[in-house]
């Protein structure tokens, strides 16, 4: 993000605002590369809250529950790589997850360090003041088996055991963050975090177009999935045929409700112009994988609750 740009625009559109900015324009020519890269939420929000005045609880409250879905997702990877699974990513996949690993616990550092700016207080997961645990990787709160769980289970008894298992609950759970997280997009707007939760949640997007590569180039093609680097429809992923799961895409079906939804402003996208269909119309397929569909918080809570430990 070049914030020298935004201001730019800003000055276009809201010139009172622009005029609050002018003295603090200056400081952006300070953020060079021997600023440490996790010092910039702090300065950003910290000069952006000043100058819109709109920190609300709305916006807190948004970050603390995107803060709550990177702490789940940094404990799954970080387990995936270093604990339980020594061996369950192949030498080939190894660098992709570690770099996931990396970019999520990033992100936990931006949102707490920004929420704190803001004036809020960091969301903590259960047991995160356990004595044997080293934040962010909390072990004892997250059960990623689902265990307790007879629907959940079945599905997930060997996510660190069995590979294809494995990126069918990292393909669902970056899938459904995604959602989640375009959820919140409301409450950030006209924050100057808004932008930076557009590049988490670009970088989100990477993950789940590279786990979808990886699945498809194991052949995870079973009807009527066929894994692109984006969702399909509401099509969920589809466990490998003769695995012993047989309902999976039935259990992970809730995860992608409404994705099947064309209908963007108003406009049928299907119904638009393309010459280059067969039908002489944007294809219904194409229309539904042009947009991720927000999830409600409340929605994605109730998705990941058998994950959480108590």
């Amino acid at each position: 993000m070049d914030l020298r740009n935004i201001l730019s625009e800003i000055g276009k559109t809201d010139p009172e605002v622009y005029e609050k900015l002018s003295g603090r324009r200056q400081v952006l020519k300070n953020f060079g590369s021997k600023v440490a890269v996790a010092a910039l939420p702090l300065a950003v929000a910290s000069m952006f809250s000043k100058a819109y005045g709109k920190t609300t609880s709305a916006i807190i409250d948004a970050l603390n529950f995107a803060l709550e879905l990177e702490y789940m997702e940094f404990n799954f990877y970080h387990e995936a790589n270093n604990v339980t699974s020594l061996g369950l990513i192949p030498a080939a996949d190894q660098p992709g997850f570690l770099a996931i690993e990396a970019h999520e616990k990033a992100h936990v550092t931006f949102l707490i360090t920004t929420i704190t700016a803001l004036g809020g207080t960091p969301f903590k997961p259960n047991h995160y003041s356990d004595a044997t645990s080293a934040p962010p990787y909390i072990p004892a709160a997250y059960d990623f088996r689902a265990s307790s769980n007879t629907v959940y289970a079945p599905l997930f008894a060997n996510v660190f055991n069995d590979y294809p298992t494995f990126l069918i609950a990292a393909q669902t759970f970056e899938d459904s963050h995604i959602r989640a997280v375009n959820g919140q997009m409301s409450n950030w707007a006209g924050n100057a975090v808004f932008a930076q939760m557009q590049q988490l949640l670009a970088t989100e997007g990477r993950h789940a177009a590279f786990i979808r590569l990886i699945r498809r180039n194991l052949g995870a093609v079973t009807a009527p999935e066929v894994p692109a680097p984006w969702i399909t429809n509401n099509i969920p992923p589809s466990f490998p045929v003769g695995s012993t799961v047989t309902s999976g895409n039935i259990v992970l079906q809730p995860f992608y409700n409404g994705e099947d939804n064309t209908v963007q402003s108003g406009i049928d996208i299907s119904t638009l112009t393309d010459t280059g269909s067969p039908t002489g119309y944007v294809p219904q397929l194409s229309a539904s994988a042009a947009f991720d569909e927000p999830l409600t918080q409340t929605a994605y809570s109730s998705l990941i609750a058998p994950f959480i430990l108590p």
